[in-house]
């Protein structure tokens, strides 16, 4: 039996996990990350448009700060999400991004003087104050009352995890790549490490911390077509999944993003619309101003998706062999523009399309993009119900974005969620609860376990092949999980994936090899993400209103009153066929920002009972403190500084808004 110890046990690569382990080092603990691939490889790469981090330097962004950015994220989570931790989130990521730059992420930043931009599909002209020069610059997102996410051209994912994969060299954290999770070591009350399988030589380890972070990001994979990495498989989250103990929290919440490209599925960056591209119908129509007249291409990524798909309905799609599409136009732009801040979207056309986007518009539909569900956590990002297990970045439900997330704010929250939660896992390891106390007898347990499913798999000679049985969940997912839902759809998906589900205990695998064997590692990972996509349609089938990226036909109000609660669901036994799920209600009576109007469509809500006594106590208190400053103002709203690190509770400098 092969142990290693060390303090933190990080288990993904990406953004969110190189963070959490840069934190923890800086105070003294010894970190060791598991990633499927080469760090640098990671899924975070991927990230084009940018981040957001209310900084206000440039003239678009001017007057921005905490308050708006957090009204952005609260609206746009339809009331789905934390309201104290979106506070947390938007007080430090400032500090992220300066922190970034420090680090070597280049920027673009700010020049003086007139520039040319286009906005709502009309050239504008812009004047940089000479002050702002060479300051951190940002460009516009949908949801956004300002400009406010930061950029490197249009490879922000691949400079930052760059950045933080050079800091993780130079604070010597191992990264031990081709390494797979298959289990949680736990007690039923704490988590001890996890049961490690080697991809290339099939060797399983037992991996002993005080603490373990599950940061191996979305489940997009579950998805016929998906923007995700083909690692994004949810196979991280299913860990926790699978202890009995851990919930996960709204996993229903899946976000379609309005422009990939067909057939491929790779993501347009939001940065195209932001920057003043717009969709166009089969007639060469702009139709976006027609559904939404303020927001237009730049609403909510939901809200986007949904007209876009509402429109081909309405037979406005363009036809092709590989079924029908609309148009992203971004020639108005010009040559320069993308070629110095879109050089990965013309990359992506030219190769996977053979069209130039600068002359040519590029063929898009809404693909399976993010995902708001994953491991439930409270504000430091540990289970509630596991303790010593620790989670982050998409593969959490912190909760930060509810059901629906705005553009920028996931690329954020790994940096964000990782500054924070290594603070916490580190109180946590210096503290009683931190210590490791772990008999052999329960890591052999583990080992063995996850052996003799191998052993099992590898040993029948007959049965269900992994393959097919993943391509027709795939299939379910993507036909009957989508977009629009509707209560029969949902029935069926439910009831075909728990056939799929129960079929998966009898796979068999042909090549024998124990080693480097994709055609075993398909067999183990297919059970867990059948796990994952029932934990989706059944909490999508449960859930009888609309909220953000959650839209049922059936049920197209959002409804306060029965449903302002987030989805709990447990697998408690391992011959189930069904996840149990319940529910966390949020509190009204808690919010700075009560329930209300979203701002798109037309009104159609159902009010929570709470929500108008809580406007009522809202503006009463605003109203007795008179001429005070927004940060009186938002302390007695609602507190949340005490729970920030002591390190990141200072506030933030602007422009137009100098410290004292």
């Amino acid at each position: 039996m092969k142990v290693v110890y060390t303090d933190v046990l990080v288990i993904g690569g990406g953004l969110a996990g190189l963070r959490v382990a840069v934190g923890v080092k800086r105070r003294g603990l010894d970190a060791l990350i598991l990633s499927l691939v080469p760090a640098k490889r990671s899924h975070s790469a991927a990230a084009q448009g940018g981040m957001q981090a209310s900084l206000g330097n440039s003239a678009m962004g001017a007057g921005d700060n905490e308050d708006v950015h957090f009204e952005d994220t609260v609206r746009g989570s339809d009331w789905g999400a934390d309201q104290r931790v979106v506070r947390m989130f938007v007080n430090t990521a400032p500090k992220a991004v300066r922190e970034l730059a420090a680090w070597g992420v280049p920027w673009s930043r700010v020049a003086r003087g007139d520039r040319e931009s286009v906005v709502n599909a009309q050239k504008i002209t812009i004047t940089e104050n000479d002050d702002a020069h060479g300051l951190i610059t940002a460009r516009d997102f949908g949801g956004t009352k300002k400009w406010r996410t930061c950029y490197t051209s249009d490879g922000t994912g691949h400079t930052m995890l760059y950045a933080l994969g050079d800091q993780a060299i130079a604070h010597g954290i191992p990264v031990l790549e081709r390494q797979e999770a298959l289990s949680l070591i736990h007690d039923g009350g704490r988590c001890h490490g996890a049961v490690v399988r080697d991809l290339i030589t099939g060797e399983l380890t037992a991996y002993l911390a005080r603490a373990t972070t599950i940061a191996t990001g979305g489940y997009g994979r579950i998805y016929k077509v998906s923007t995700n990495a083909i690692i994004c498989e949810g196979t991280g989250i299913a860990l926790a999944l699978e202890t009995g103990v851990a919930p996960l929290g709204n996993m229903e919440a899946v976000q379609f993003h309005p422009t990939a490209i067909i057939t491929a599925g790779i993501l347009t960056t939001e940065g195209c619309r932001g920057d003043g591209g717009v969709l166009r119908d089969v007639d060469g129509h702009r139709f976006m101003p027609d559904y939404e007249p303020e927001k237009k291409e730049l609403a909510s990524r939901d809200v986007v998706s949904r007209r876009m798909t509402e429109h081909m309905r309405k037979g406005k799609g363009v036809p092709s062999r590989y079924g029908e599409h609309l148009w992203l136009d971004i020639t108005g732009l010009g040559r320069a523009h993308i070629e110095k801040n879109l050089r990965e979207v013309k990359d992506i056309c030219e190769y996977f399309l053979g069209i130039d986007p600068v002359t040519e518009w590029i063929p898009v539909r809404p693909t399976q993009h993010y995902s708001m569900g994953g491991i439930r956590t409270d504000h430091t990002g540990q289970s509630p119900t596991l303790k010593g297990l620790f989670s982050c970045g998409e593969a959490a439900c912190w909760d930060l974005h509810g059901f629906n997330r705005l553009g920028g704010n996931s690329v954020a929250e790994t940096v964000v969620a990782g500054m924070l939660v290594a603070e916490y896992i580190a109180d946590f390891c210096e503290s009683e609860a931190g210590a490791v106390s772990v008999g052999s007898d329960l890591v052999r347990h583990f080992i063995e376990r996850e052996q003799r499913r191998l052993d099992e798999l590898l040993g029948r000679g007959e049965g269900e092949s992994a393959t097919e049985l993943r391509d027709r969940m795939e299939a379910v997912m993507m036909d009957k999980v989508g977009i629009f839902r509707t209560g029969e759809e949902l029935e069926s998906a439910v009831s075909e994936l728990r056939e799929l589900l129960v079929r998966s205990r009898n796979i068999a695998v042909r090549t024998g090899t124990r080693g480097a064997n994709p055609e075993l590692v398909t067999a183990y990972r297919v059970q867990k993400m059948l796990k994952i996509a029932l934990c989706v349609a059944q909490g999508a089938l449960l859930r009888t209103e609309s909220r953000g990226a959650h839209f049922r036909e059936d049920f197209p109000q959002r409804n306060d009153r029965d449903w302002l609660k987030r989805t709990l669901a447990t697998w408690a036994d391992e011959a189930d066929d069904l996840p149990s799920i319940g529910y966390e209600d949020i509190d009204v009576n808690a919010m700075e920002l009560p329930p209300g109007f979203r701002g798109y469509g037309t009104r159609n809500h159902v009010d929570h009972p709470d929500t108008e006594t809580r406007l009522a106590e809202v503006e009463q208190i605003v109203d007795g403190l008179g001429a005070a400053d927004r940060f009186r103002r938002q302390e007695a709203l609602m507190e949340y500084a005490s729970l920030l690190p002591e390190k990141y509770r200072g506030r933030n400098e602007r422009l137009l808004e100098k410290l004292p």
